[in-house]
């Protein structure tokens, strides 16, 4: 039923994005960015915790999730550093997605090459 919940969740997550690219004038990185700042409103205020423990990967791993992971931290580490954990938090939460995706762009750019779109 996990598998389930995850598929329909993210499936909607992805569904409401493709709603927007096709039926506004979004870009599709403005699009993007609003859904990280989504994730870090919704998890600010505690609202996408109750989604993410219903969904789990359905609701961490888009964008939404990514953007819950940054406010989650900066709440952990605000309660633990201060005022200091409102720059270290996010970035401390969310250093294994960030490190994975500059080594995993590090490596499809060894691994192909770029051509020209003319």
């Amino acid at each position: 039923m996990d598998y389930v919940k995850a598929f329909l969740i993210g499936g909607a997550l992805c569904l409401i994005g493709q709603i927007l690219i096709d039926k506004t004038k979004l870009t599709p990185a403005r699009i993007l960015v609003s859904y990280v700042v989504a994730g870090v409103v919704l998890g600010g205020t505690g609202v996408y915790r109750y989604l993410a423990d219903f969904a789990g990967a359905g609701a961490t791993v888009p964008l939404t999730g990514f953007g819950y992971n940054l406010a989650k931290g900066v709440k952990e580490a605000v309660a633990q550093d201060g005022f200091l954990g409102i720059f270290t938090g996010g970035l401390k939460a969310s250093a294994g997605g960030i490190c994975t995706a500059i080594v995993a762009g590090l490596l499809c750019s060894l691994i192909f090459k770029a051509k020209d779109k003319s």
